[in-house]
């Protein structure tokens, strides 16, 4: 029996992490005399008569995974460690439930480190269940390495076009194009480096982009296009490494996040030895909360056709509070295998057949075009995986207003296009959870956002060839558009504005039918009547952003609302005028997507295959091309 080829290395904290990161690395018993100390990426340092586990996010191997999407049918675990001590390896059932496999002693020396192995069927884990190891010393223990292996070589090649679209964050893509080659064995997978920057401040007048892309050499390319949104971005990834590389993964990568660098070893390890071609998507941790997971998987609805978690599955789980070994209901629902319908775009690999086979993304802008693709693979027979331990960072939603703000007319058009192509579901549904959330609005003094979701649909009904004329010019249309309400007008601070008139009072959502009900009839009769013009000068209220809720504002007639991101506020008026108008437009939209909805399923379909053909794609991109490659003479493979 032998360790052939890595699949999962076991690393550890970058230095001075706080203890809540740590977590997701190793746990440390409480009677530990110190800290375990990380030498390095992949060593660490254990005090005598310790215990460390690493049954954690980023260490524990997900079984059920590699069960179900590979050809694996066992996985090897091997560490070299030097000292005296004991290895317990432990499995989960899809409840939770921990299992001890096998323990083994060990005695090494610097010079002569012991190696332990030890293989385990992946047999029992259909449904769900981890497999993890802890270390408990005698005397001092170094783990020198440790990983996860298969028992057989890896199939296929390991070549990876990473791609990058990038706008106005040269900073933030500088530090990506850094990590990249920071690690060894990341470095020597990556084939090409494709960065489409879409801004106008450029990542290559940076002061350090020289440092940062010296060793990727002429594996890097730039391609100055203008903003045409995630999806143009992307499309140009795509489109470049299948036409100018030999890569065999395509790894689409945001470009304001914080990498993992071993993540790209781990999805690349699942793309090799998966079934059938697959998406392979990492997970979302929180940038600003680094211990708290997004989601384990996402699905589309489809009773209403809205992305949400996947069965199972909960929003926003903090490993520091709740370890993936604990005994309670958050951290046992992390133990089931997830399947999901599509994966973001923050990291997902792409095989090469797949991307040939499929074409490119669909000219949505932003939003939703993640997960049309993963349907469209869905449909033509290639899996999404979404799979834990492989995850990087990046801002959480909850710091953005994306679902009120000009990202409010992707969020609605795009849904509408993608639900026109992949899905057969009755239409009410759809149009019955955007009355619902349009009542919201209107109630919220949100007229901004009925207004440019009322162009969302007229944009969509207006046919897909229309919807890549517009892939360059929509956005500023749905600035200009939302400039003439004042919900959308950031301002600095309230006290730019005359202090309120009343003082903020503490109100609980109502929860039974009754106050429900009571709340609602208040605020339907009181935008019924004509605004009070003071209001409109003086703010009654000055409202926190998480109490910005349908019943606080439904009975007032203009209070300012902090941005989610906390750094500005924007003054909501109410106008029975604009507010009647937005509604009857609205309500005249939606009974056109009742009456025309089958008439636009035939339409958008038929255009797939041009919307995401090559040959349309260039009619944008090919203008816009600006490849400026970085020569180097110093770069060891193209």
């Amino acid at each position: 029996m032998t360790a052939v080829s890595l699949l999962s290395r076991i690393i550890l904290p970058r230095p001075g992490e706080p203890l809540d990161v740590r977590k997701l690395y190793l746990e440390e018993s409480t009677t530990n005399a110190r800290r375990a100390h990380a030498a390095s990426r992949t060593t660490l340092e254990i005090g005598k008569e310790s215990e460390v586990s690493f049954g954690t996010y980023f260490n524990a191997f997900p079984a059920s995974y590699w069960r179900r999407w590979s050809i694996c049918t066992s996985v090897v675990l091997r560490v070299e460690l030097t000292g005296t001590g004991r290895v317990d390896l432990y499995r989960t059932k899809a409840t939770g439930v921990r299992i001890s496999v096998e323990g083994r002693q060990f005695v090494g020396t610097d010079e002569q480190p012991a190696v332990v192995e030890i293989e385990v069927p992946l047999k029992s884990f259909e449904d769900g269940g981890w497999i993890w190891f802890d270390i408990t010393s005698d005397t001092a223990v170094n783990l020198v390495s440790g990983g996860w292996y298969a028992p057989e070589a890896a199939p296929g090649t390991a070549n990876i076009a990473v791609g990058i679209p990038t706008f106005n964050r040269p900073g933030d893509c500088v530090n990506a194009l850094a990590d990249l080659t920071a690690d060894p064995l990341v470095d020597k997978v990556i084939g090409a480096v494709i960065v489409p920057d879409q801004g106008t401040r450029k990542v290559r007048d940076h002061p350090d982009f020289a440092a940062a892309s010296a060793g990727l050499g002429n594996r890097l390319s730039i391609h100055d296009q203008p903003n045409l949104g995630g999806s143009g971005g992307y499309s140009r990834v795509m489109y470049e490494a299948l036409k100018n590389t030999d890569c065999q993964q395509i790894l689409f990568m945001d470009d304001d996040i914080r990498i993992e660098p071993d993540t790209i070893l781990r999805v690349l390890a699942m793309n090799r030895f998966a079934k059938t071609p697959t998406l392979i998507g990492g997970q979302m941790l929180n940038l600003q909360e680094p211990s708290h997971l997004h989601i384990m998987g996402e699905v589309v609805n489809q009773a209403n056709f809205m992305w949400t978690a996947a069965p199972h599955a909960e929003y926003d789980h903090d490993f520091a509070e709740y370890p993936l070994g604990d005994k309670n209901d958050r951290s046992a629902l992390l133990h089931r295998r997830i399947d999901v319908d599509f994966n973001g775009w923050w990291t997902c690999m792409i095989p090469r057949q797949v991307a040939e086979e499929l074409g490119q993304p669909l000219p949505l802008f932003i939003k939703w075009d993640d997960a049309e693709y993963g349907l469209r693979a869905g449909e033509h027979g290639y899996p999404t995986v979404t799979l834990p331990g492989a995850a990087i960072w990046h801002m959480a939603w909850s710091d953005k207003d994306d679902a009120i703000d000009w990202q409010a007319y992707f969020h609605l058009r795009n849904r509408l296009v993608v639900a026109a192509m992949h899905w057969d579901g009755d239409i009410t549904g759809l149009v019955r959870s955007h009355l619902k959330a349009t009542l919201k609005h209107l109630a919220c003094l949100e007229y901004s956002t009925v207004a440019i979701q009322n162009r969302a649909i007229d944009d969509f009904l207006a046919g897909p060839e229309h919807i890549f004329s517009i892939l360059e010019s929509g956005l500023p249309e749905v600035h200009r558009l939302r400039k003439e309400y004042p919900d959308a007008v950031v301002l600095p601070a309230a006290s730019e504005l005359p202090a309120p008139s009343h003082k903020t009072k503490a109100m609980k959502p109502p929860v039974n039918p009754v106050s429900i009900g009571y709340r609602l009839a208040r605020g339907i009769l009181h935008n019924m009547t004509k605004a009070d013009p003071e209001s409109h000068d003086r703010p009654e209220f000055n409202v926190p952003t998480q109490d910005a809720r349908w019943f606080r504002l439904c009975t007032v007639d203009g209070v300012t609302v902090t941005t989610a991101d906390g750094c500005g506020v924007v003054y909501r008026q109410r106008d029975r005028r604009k507010m009647v108008t937005l509604l009857l437009q609205s309500l005249r939209r939606q009974r056109q997507l009742l009456g025309r909805f089958d008439e636009m399923r035939r339409v958008y379909r038929d255009a797939l295959p041009v919307l995401s053909s090559q040959q349309k794609w260039e009619t944008v991109l090919s203008p816009a091309s600006g490849r400026c490659p970085q020569p180097s003479a110093e770069s060891r493979h193209a």
